[in-house]
């Protein structure tokens, strides 16, 4: 049978029409597409961490919602407006209730978590034992005992980055110095970092050459040079960036501020606390672990607190527990023991951390110290605690004396005429006498004398010019007093001060650089490979100094290609 000529198609094969979403739809698919496009930009950079427990993910959530009332606005305002109208409103209205939603979580969460409701649970976070001086701090061995602080390592490590040519115009060294103990010595490492951001992008490839150990003791301070450079710190850019690449491979993980420290073997590696918190929604915060990044290859392991505190070989991780994290919990301690009204009203028994800290050396860890006072006194101190920064084991010992701001004050009272500074007290057990020492600096950071003054009896002070002389000064007063102590450990000091070599010879070349506004001089001797350096303010005869002067040189045994002198002599 013929079909006829404009007959149409049978039904069951004819088109069905084109339906095209409606102009609402293509509305809110333009602005959600844009909107996740903005905020993975926002996200890469201001990298929230996706957790309840984080202010963060809050404002970034709400910030998300501003961003798409934003685009809706802009998208519903572009044609015909007045059409759009309700529209629009009704989406921003949306957006404001899902901002104040998570505006009232956070409210009611900071509310709940608060010291005011939960001032035992506050108390509770870290456990405090008392022990007992004489037994638990073993008496002073001056071979351990950090003679500088952080103002004269850092500047140090800044005359250090000074000295190395290939490194000064591209690189420099970073703020922060770690203390740590490094092969049973106390020392401070710090990686080095890109002078600027031209500077990175012309050795990124290489990465960072090179970190500085910084010895607190004879105050030598080594560039440790790397086969692979370091391509994963705080200095880089990009998926480089510690804390992005931290962020990128733990996404739900709240960390506290990393650390560089190295292992035994000298490898770099950045220690970062993991943070929960322990009371309600955003309170209590206490670490669970630590992520382990390699700072060559970036490579990250999780290890929990109790694999830092058990396994022997995470035994050289000094740093899990940072220092403003142990005194926040320590106080919280001190005040909320008989709840958080007695800590404001009565104040029966608070007490809480004085100004300041530093650090002791013990059983190859290092413990954060801090004097402890009553809330009421701010003149002298009721005792002080010890608290491993690797286990988080805290002692409280029971002993009244000066407060360290105190005992500086008397420190730099007895030799205010070179205007010298103290710096903080380092607490020593010298005979078993609870014993603050400080080192005296001048303007220019430089340790010119030492002073150690008596916890319980701060008027006790002495001073001298070295070591030695300051030991034998503090133990010639305390026997004033009628304090018999044991002077072996001054034989020992003096044994150390006497462990330096002499040289003699011609000086066959001399160099001079400043450094930090400090004029060093660098002098090598005939038919020697070393130099020694020395700065003018440390000795004005190296000024005068030529080639051809036959000269005496004192300094302590070093196999380094620039040995520090201690002192140079026409011979």
């Amino acid at each position: 049978m013929k079909k006829n000529k404009g007959q149409g198609k049978p039904d069951y094969i004819q088109k069905r029409p084109v339906v095209f979403p409606e102009k609402w739809q293509l509305k809110i698919l333009t602005n959600v597409i844009v909107t996740l496009v903005v905020s993975a930009i926002v996200y890469y950079f201001t990298l929230p961490v996706f957790n309840i427990h984080s202010l963060d993910l809050y404002f970034f959530l709400g910030l998300v919602v501003a961003i798409y009332s934003f685009v809706a606005w802009i998208n519903s305002s572009a044609k015909n407006p007045s059409g759009d109208k309700t529209f629009f409103e009704r989406q921003l209205v949306s957006g404001v209730t899902i901002i104040g939603v998570l505006v009232g979580v956070v409210a009611i969460g900071a509310i709940a978590s608060s010291a005011l409701f939960r001032a035992d649970s506050y108390s509770k976070l870290i456990d405090v034992s008392s022990g007992k001086f004489e037994t638990d701090i073993e008496e002073v061995d001056f071979s351990s005992v950090p003679m500088i602080d952080l103002d004269s390592t850092e500047m140090l490590g800044d005359r250090k980055i000074g000295e190395l040519e290939d490194m000064i115009s591209q690189f420099s060294v970073d703020d922060y110095y770690t203390q740590i103990n490094y092969k049973n010595k106390p020392v401070r490492v710090t990686p080095l970092k890109y002078s600027d951001i031209i500077k990175w992008f012309i050795n990124k490839s290489e990465g960072l050459p090179a970190y500085l150990i910084i010895d607190m003791v004879s105050q030598e301070v080594e560039v440790v040079r790397l086969k692979e450079g370091m391509k994963y710190s705080t200095c880089e850019y990009f998926n480089r960036y510690l804390i992005r690449h931290l962020r990128f491979n733990y996404p739900t993980y709240m960390f506290d501020e990393p650390v560089f420290e190295i292992d035994e073997n000298g490898e770099p590696y950045w220690v970062c606390p993991r943070v929960e918190k322990k009371i309600g929604l955003f309170g209590g915060k206490d670490i669970v672990g630590s992520v382990l990044v390699h700072a060559v290859t970036g490579e990250c392991t999780y290890y929990s607190v109790e694999d830092t505190n058990t396994k022997k070989e995470l035994q050289w991780i000094d740093r899990v527990y940072s220092s403003n994290l142990l005194i926040e919990q320590y106080d919280y301690f001190g005040q909320y023991q008989k709840g958080f009204w007695n800590s404001i009203i009565g104040q029966r028994g608070v007490k809480v951390t004085t100004e300041g800290y530093n650090y002791l050396a013990l059983d190859d860890d290092v413990y954060l110290y801090t004097g402890v006072t009553s809330v009421t006194d701010d003149q002298s101190i009721v005792g002080f605690v010890l608290i491993n920064q690797r286990t988080k084991e805290a002692n409280y010992y029971s002993i009244a004396g000066a407060k360290e701001i105190s005992a500086a004050d008397s420190a730099q009272g007895v030799v205010q005429q070179y205007n010298y500074k103290a710096t903080f007290p380092l607490l020593l057990n010298i005979s078993g006498e609870p014993t603050y020492f400080m080192a005296l600096k001048d303007k220019s950071n430089l340790v010119k004398q030492y002073a150690m003054v008596n916890v319980e009896q701060y008027q006790v002070v002495a001073t001298g010019n070295s070591l030695v002389e300051c030991s034998k000064n503090y133990a010639d007063l305390l026997r004033e007093k009628g304090i018999i102590i044991d002077v072996a450990p001054l034989e020992e000091v003096e044994e150390q001060d006497k462990q330096q070599v002499e040289v003699s010879g011609t000086i066959a070349d001399i160099k001079s650089a400043v450094v930090n506004g400090n004029s060093i001089y660098y002098i090598k001797l005939a038919e020697a490979s070393i130099y020694y350096s020395i700065s003018a303010s440390d000795s004005e005869m190296a000024i005068i100094l030529n080639v051809g002067d036959a000269v005496k040189i004192m300094h302590k045994p070093s196999e380094k290609a620039i040995v520090p002198a201690k002192s140079i002599e026409l011979g």
